[in-house]
């Protein structure tokens, strides 16, 4: 039977392959550590989970939500961009709470999106950036570009090249899976470009409040007169801890907010009540806890570079983000990063994330995820270590290895 349209604009899942080969090991009994989903292992704090507790005992909060997000929880939202950003945001038209920043982005691309719209997007990518325009009917026009001097003159190829014009750009910083930052100069300049070219900003900083080595990550809306064509989104999975608590916010624009509300409201009745409450007690907290994980995903950090780079494998220390780019070992580059991190499962019992699912230009990389503790850590190290011992020899070799899996 013939795919539906959509599904066949969809690529393979390369991600699932990899599953499909941790979950094959486990039942073998191995013991994979899992470097691979950005799943976040700490516990929420505790604070919050009793928040969530007490008010799901009132049964008055187990009816349908709101859509958009409880009065509270938008003004605690507005509230921290005016405190971390320096950002005043109308809570009732300028922000609105989506089920994770994915969520978001996906219905951002439904409310704006025509059929053959081109949208510059920077590869890699995390997925969704791209494949929410696919999935809508739209183009992607890719660009392999990091957050400097090159990327003004990238975004004017893109221009140059795409008929029709492009309606949005794509950001993402601090980036998945690069882990690259962007400063507050850098955003002034897309968003000068953006404005004398009519072009949307979709900004994903999920990741702004886990950073290591740098100034906390700017947001664009902080530029003078950004709002007039941005929305920005935002987790609280990675900053609380809340992955499974499916609790995001998209702000900005009223124009842009008002779309993504308006189709929002045609699929979902927004979040649990108890959630919604219990996110609002967390973004109204003193800090604390936002420090504590920044804390943990630092050493965590620490820990995989060092001993990575005594097991023979030189990764670079990511600035921000609970995520590590890493370049494949030489001798293994030219497998690409699919079989190189099929590799891993079956010779080392580490799991990590390909590169090429995050976009054709990343694949001489995989992405490593700081979701286990430092004693994992320093295990998948060894693993590593003696797989690299015994592959070594030449490439031609480390070839003939993959081959005979």
């Amino acid at each position: 039977m013939e795919e539906f349209h959509k599904v066949r604009r969809l690529p393979p899942y390369v991600f699932e392959q990899v599953n499909r080969l941790k979950a094959s090991a486990r039942s073998r009994g191995a013991d994979i550590i899992d470097l691979g989903m950005g799943n976040p292992d700490l516990p929420t704090p505790k604070a919050i989970v009793d928040k969530l507790c007490e008010v799901v005992r009132d049964p008055r909060t187990h009816r349908y939500s709101s859509s958009r997000g409880i009065p509270g929880l938008r003004r605690a939202q507005a509230n921290y961009y005016a405190r971390r950003f320096g950002v005043k945001l109308d809570p009732d038209t300028q922000v609105v709470a989506t089920l994770g920043s994915k969520e978001g982005f996906a219905n951002m691309a439904q409310a704006i999106t025509a059929p053959g719209d081109v949208v510059l997007c920077p590869n890699p990518t995390y997925p969704i950036h791209a494949f929410g325009f696919i999935m809508s009917g739209g183009v992607i026009r890719s660009l392999q570009v990091e957050p400097n001097d090159g990327f003004i003159p990238a975004l004017e190829r893109g221009i140059r090249h795409s008929i029709p014009k492009p309606l949005a750009l794509i950001l993402n910083y601090p980036s998945n899976p690069t882990a690259l930052v962007a400063s507050l100069d850098f955003y002034k300049d897309v968003v000068a470009f953006a404005k004398k070219n009519d072009i949307i900003i979709l900004s994903d900083l999920a990741y702004s409040e886990i950073y290591f080595d740098c100034p906390p990550p700017p947001s664009v809306l902080e530029v003078p007169g950004a709002i007039d064509i941005t929305v920005e989104f935002t987790s609280m999975s990675k900053t609380f801890s809340m992955p499974g608590w499916r609790m995001g916010f998209a702000v900005g624009n009223e124009r842009l907010i008002a779309a993504l509300t308006r189709v929002k409201s045609y699929l979902d009745y927004g979040a649990f009540t108890p959630i919604q409450v219990a996110a609002t007690a967390a973004l109204n907290g003193d800090g604390s806890d936002i420090a504590e994980v920044r804390e943990v995903y630092h050493k965590r950090r620490d820990v995989m570079v060092d001993s990575f780079g005594r097991a023979g494998w030189n990764v670079p220390a990511p600035p921000a983000s609970m995520f590590a780019w890493a370049p494949i070992p030489e001798p293994f580059k030219r497998l690409g990063s699919l079989e190189f991190s099929k590799l891993l499962i079956e010779k080392a019992d580490v799991a990590v994330a390909p590169g090429i699912g995050f976009g054709e230009y990343g694949d001489d990389f995989v992405r490593i995820a700081l979701v286990e503790n430092e004693h994992r850590i320093r295990q998948a190290a060894r693993n590593i270590k003696r797989f690299l011992s015994s592959a070594e020899g030449p490439a031609d070799n480390v070839v003939s290895l993959a081959a005979r899996r």
